[in-house]
């Protein structure tokens, strides 16, 4: 069966003070439907401009899709117009943004807000909007959904409005659902309940989830795959599991060893935690056709320095773009 959406040789450009900058460079996937592929990697590296670019949201006039495809149900966006996009943002591909407080309206109710997108693709009237809103907070499990439904973004927790931003993401019963940082600012807990909502409602609804994050653990729990971007490139790719437990770029091994462990006996002594050195590449180094995770990395030699890795793909279906891939 064809994936549900293909992104081919994708590059993104962004216009800065120092030239044309590549900020997604040369980026493969697919996306099968009722899947979840979860992107990770530093904050910078490019995970929420490839959401933009799929949603038809990269800045205005200092923002293109310089090269490549997005072909959703063998359609290529990329050559879509602005009309077409405005039909399939909100109603085939939704997303949840990063922060709640910043993405809805603060002089709107927030059922006018989920109510609007039901009005704006579904062609429903005022009255069965607002209805079908109360039902979308009702499912979201927000407490007393009709009189919530009244209030203002300030009046709400920000658990309870990253509900109400899925609520509005699953108005149209999108084929695609974009979970952009779904958890910042919010409490564990509260992270807990959001992560357990949205596996609930893709296995209600049989939505594909692409799930942007720096949380290895909810990886772990609600992804199928994972894509580890570094520097606007793919590191590495293939099942959570395998990645997880034998990670073949250096990259991805000191993402993971960054993750705390937790002691259960408290005389234990705690582990120092392990921190990947240096920092990520400015934005004008990205596209250069060597290595750019060399200056961190202690697997260096001269070739990761001269020139671009290749992609080595392993059986267990990992590929890793590392020259040393096999010796880890």
């Amino acid at each position: 069966m064809a994936p549900l959406l293909e992104v081919e040789n994708l590059r993104i450009e962004l216009t800065t003070r120092d030239g044309i900058a590549p900020v997604i460079d040369d980026l493969s996937f697919t996306l099968n439907a009722g899947e979840t592929l979860s992107f990770v990697g530093e904050s910078g590296c490019g995970k929420s401009m490839t959401a933009l670019a799929l949603m038809g949201l990269l800045p205005d006039k200092i923002g293109r899709v310089a090269s490549g495809k997005i072909i959703f149900n063998n359609e290529d966006l990329t050559q879509a117009s602005d009309a077409r996009l405005r039909e399939i943002r909100g109603n085939d591909i939704s997303m949840i943004f990063q922060e709640p407080m910043t993405s809805l309206n603060p002089v709107f109710t927030i059922g006018e807000q989920i109510a609007e997108v039901l009005r704006a693709h579904q062609g429903l009237s005022r009255a069965a909007a607002w209805a079908k809103a109360v039902e979308l907070l009702d499912a979201v499990r927000i407490p007393n959904p009709k009189g919530r439904a009244s209030d203002y973004p300030f009046q709400m927790s920000g658990g309870q409005r990253q509900r109400a931003m899925i609520a509005m993401a699953l108005a149209c019963e999108p084929k695609i659902l974009i979970a952009d940082e779904p958890t910042t600012a919010l409490d564990v807990t509260v992270q807990a309940q959001i992560f357990d909502l949205l596996t609930d409602l893709r296995r209600q609804t049989s939505a594909a989830i692409i799930l942007i994050t720096h949380d290895m653990g909810a990886v772990a729990e609600m992804a199928e795959r994972m894509i580890v971007m570094y520097a606007g490139r793919k590191a590495e790719f293939g099942p959570v599991d395998q990645i997880i437990t034998h990670p073949r770029h250096p990259y991805t091994k000191g993402l993971i060893s960054c993750v705390p462990h937790i002691v259960s006996d408290m005389t234990e002594e705690r582990p120092d935690l392990i921190e990947v050195p240096g920092i990520v590449p400015s934005l004008k180094d990205f596209g250069q056709d060597r290595c750019l995770f060399a200056s961190r990395c202690a697997y260096v030699t001269d070739k990761c320095q001269a020139s671009r890795p290749s992609k080595k793909l392993f059986s267990n279906g990992q590929i890793a773009d590392c020259w040393h891939a096999e010796d880890l």
